[in-house]
Order: structure tokens, then C-alpha cells, then sequence
């Protein structure tokens, strides 16, 4: 059972969400073009129980969280990886293709924010993992993401991500060195 509100884009979500789940309390935002009413219905449930963001892992999601955040800045995040919303035929990517299992294993990875948090990592430490410049610099982001549940961040993204997910140098440090090792088994 999930007690939290689960902040989502639309009333696919919402279904997808109540088929794999049962009986869920959803936050729509009709999507990234978040109204003042709804951003304030989410600011006031989130006094009286805690706000899960699950938005697509687009763009327009993307916005959608940097939205929320600011009026409940603790609000917890989960992402669903890329890969996992694909839709099976035409159309974007969303929450609402996601697989059961998918949606059960991004909410047992529930991650929360901190907005005072103060990372050790830096710009140096991504360049130097290959995660910013470089070749594979997008395709080991994306894996990073899935590793840590944080989502795909661009370059540019990244390190602020990390940082009000609050993750560590040696969250970091130990994705980092079984995403090498997974390059060294292909």
C-alpha cells in the first residue's frame, strides 16, 4: 500500500498507477504547464501527508519536478528509467507504459531531497568518470541513472541532480565501478 500522494502528469498515469497498485492517491498536473491552483493543491497535501514525484523521464517531466520542487522542496522523487516507459507503438515516453514490475521497483527506490545538502563530488569527478564529454558520455549517464535511480541527466544536469539527491562520493564511487565493470564483461 502506498500512503503517499503521488504527484504524476495526467490521468493515464493515474490509471497505470491504479492497476498496478490498487487504491493510490494521485496529484494530476495535466502536464508541464502546471497551474498556480494545481501547484497549490499539491503544496497544501503535502501538509498532510508526504508527496511522491513521478513524472515522465522527459523533458516536460523534468520541468514538471523543478516545478514542484519549488513549493514543496522536499517532496521525494522517483524515476522511472528511459528505457522502461517506452510505449509499445507510436507516441512519447510516460509512466503510463511502463511495465508492473517497473513501476514496483522505481517506488521501492523512493529518494528524498535536500536542498541544503552539500556534495564533495564535483565537475572534475564527472569528466573524469566519462560522464560529461566524450563518446559514451550519454549512454554512461543514462547507466548512471539507472544505477543510483536518479533518472537521465544531461551533463549540464547532472551534478545538481546528485547533489539534491543527496548522493554520496561513495554512492557514487561504487555505481561508477560496477558500471565498469559491466563494460568490462560485454
Amino acid at each position: 500500500m502506498i500512503n503517499e500522494i503521488i504527484v504524476v502528469e495526467g490521468r493515464d498515469d493515474t490509471r497505470r498507477l491504479r492497476e498496478v497498485f490498487g487504491p493510490v492517491d494521485t496529484i494530476e498536473t495535466q502536464g508541464s504547464a502546471v497551474s498556480e491552483a494545481t501547484l497549490a493543491r499539491i503544496e497544501a497535501a503535502a501538509e498532510e501527508r508526504p508527496i511522491i514525484v513521478l513524472t515522465d523521464p522527459d523533458f516536460n517531466g523534468q520541468k514538471i519536478r523543478q516545478k514542484v520542487l519549488e513549493v514543496v522542496p522536499d517532496a521525494k522523487q522517483v524515476f522511472l528509467p528511459r528505457r522502461l516507459a517506452k510505449p509499445r507503438g507510436k507516441g512519447s515516453l510516460g509512466v503510463e507504459h511502463a511495465s508492473a514490475q517497473a513501476l514496483r521497483d522505481c517506488l521501492t527506490n523512493v529518494l528524498t531531497t535536500d536542498p541544503d545538502f552539500v556534495s564533495d563530488l564535483t565537475q572534475h569527478d564527472l569528466i573524469t568518470a566519462g560522464l560529461i564529454a566524450g563518446p559514451d558520455a550519454k549512454a554512461r549517464r543514462e547507466q548512471l541513472g539507472d544505477l543510483l535511480h536518479i533518472g537521465y541527466a544531461n551533463g549540464k544536469q547532472l551534478l545538481p541532480r546528485l547533489t539534491m539527491l543527496r548522493i554520496s562520493r561513495d554512492e557514487f564511487l561504487t555505481a561508477l565501478t560496477k558500471m565498469n565493470q559491466e563494460e568490462t564483461h560485454e
